[in-house]
């Protein structure tokens, strides 16, 4: 186990109603006029908006609504928001969605704080550690943004998908009532749960050692979602299944499951560039990435991938032949993947990227990390490029 600091600040809030407590929660924290943030129409037509207005009402709160966000949310709304937050005076943030809402509302709080244009931060030319503050209420279990440090967003020239990290960026309180995504549609939830998976994979699938406490707690939160998220395909309106994907978002990203260990997020990189390209839902495309990658680097650690065989997928261990392990514990997750409805290929995500457009992920892939990406292996260019074509 290696040296490391963790430290989250955020206020988690979970349970039926809880986000009647926003207006409470950001007086608290200071607030007296709330940007509410959020994506399409379902929230006004479900109701959920018109409660979230009435709790900020009763609060004594003033607000201004900015809704438009889509997925792998753009950064031209991102400007619009930072504008309408100066214009309005705007001094707290409330974003009310997934993640991808919640990555938005952080990045307009980030150049509400700062003098600089956001996409300074995407692109590494600047660092800071300033942030107005935001809380959120989120709707779906995935990409654990309500509790992370980080930011994605895409930058529309070139369509750059890009992140920020800092500590500063997780949210002041999140508020998490399961019953909010009991109306989500089935593929949303389940690339969510795959996201959730994912979050956690990135991080145990190292080579550091001496890990065996993470490890132990990685592995309870992937089985919980593996076994919670086809109940909540089947049954939405199953409460503790969709209580424990909600926790467990929060759970698989908020660096707790990375401590001590070397994390890799190559998988992510790479399904980066085709979120980036392709606008394709993040939990979808990682499914589509992660089976080809695993298949190309597993023999650096094969015993790793034994371990998660037979941990995660109760897969027989063959102590004669690790790889063997390690392959069959592969299939297993595609296999799960299957069974949520979720793809294995970029065939069954529906694309078929021409050799042009792979060269030009795979460049862009590597960019953001000064040519490389990956700790379990180190991946070059030529890596990716053979991992995007493994995926077909």
């Amino acid at each position: 186990m290696i040296n490391f600091e963790f430290c989250n600040t955020t206020k988690v809030i979970f349970g039926k109603g809880a986000e009647m407590d926003a207006g409470k929660e950001i007086k608290a924290f200071g607030g007296h006029k709330v940007l509410v943030h959020y994506s399409g129409t379902f929230l006004q037509e479900n109701g959920t908006l018109d409660r979230i207005h009435k709790g900020l009402e009763d609060a004594g709160l003033e607000y201004v609504d900015l809704g438009g966000v889509i997925p792998n949310p753009r950064l031209q709304l991102v400007k619009d928001g930072i504008q309408l937050c100066k214009t309005e005076h705007v001094d707290f943030l409330l974003p009310v969605g997934g993640g991808s809402v919640i990555d938005s509302a952080k990045a307009i709080a980030y150049g509400l704080a700062n003098d600089f244009p956001v996409e300074d931060l995407l692109l590494g030319r600047t660092t800071t550690n300033k942030i107005a503050p935001v809380g959120c209420i989120s709707t779906i279990a995935a990409t654990g943004s309500e509790t992370s440090n980080s930011m994605v967003i895409t930058i529309e020239d070139g369509m750059l998908k890009r992140a920020y990290n800092n500590d500063c960026a997780r949210p002041k309180f999140a508020i998490l009532n399961p019953e909010l995504t009991t109306t989500l549609p089935v593929y949303q939830t389940a690339s969510g749960a795959a996201d959730i998976m994912m979050h956690t994979m990135e991080r145990y699938f190292t080579n550091t050692t001496d890990v065996d406490l993470i490890d132990r707690i990685s592995e309870g939160l992937l089985t919980a979602v593996r076994d919670a998220t086809p109940v909540a395909v089947k049954k939405p309106d199953n409460y503790e299944a969709r209580a424990t994907l909600m926790w467990a978002g929060s759970l698989s990203h908020n660096g707790l499951t990375g401590t001590g260990r070397i994390s890799d997020f190559a998988s992510h990189k790479i399904e980066h560039e085709l979120g980036g390209m392709f606008d394709v839902a993040h939990g979808a495309g990682l499914c589509a990435i992660w089976g080809s990658w695993a298949r190309y680097v597993y023999k650096t650690n094969p015993a790793r991938f034994a371990q998660f065989a037979v941990r995660v997928f109760n897969i027989p261990e063959n102590f004669f032949d690790l790889e063997k392990t390690a392959l069959k514990g592969i299939e297993a997750w595609e296999d799960w993947c299957h069974k949520i409805g979720m793809p294995t290929s970029l065939r069954e995500l529906g694309l078929t990227p021409s050799d042009e457009q792979i060269e030009e992920m795979a460049e862009k892939c590597v960019a953001t990390g000064d040519g490389d990406v990956g700790f379990f292996k180190t991946l070059y260019k030529d890596d990716v490029v053979k991992i995007y074509h493994m995926s077909k």
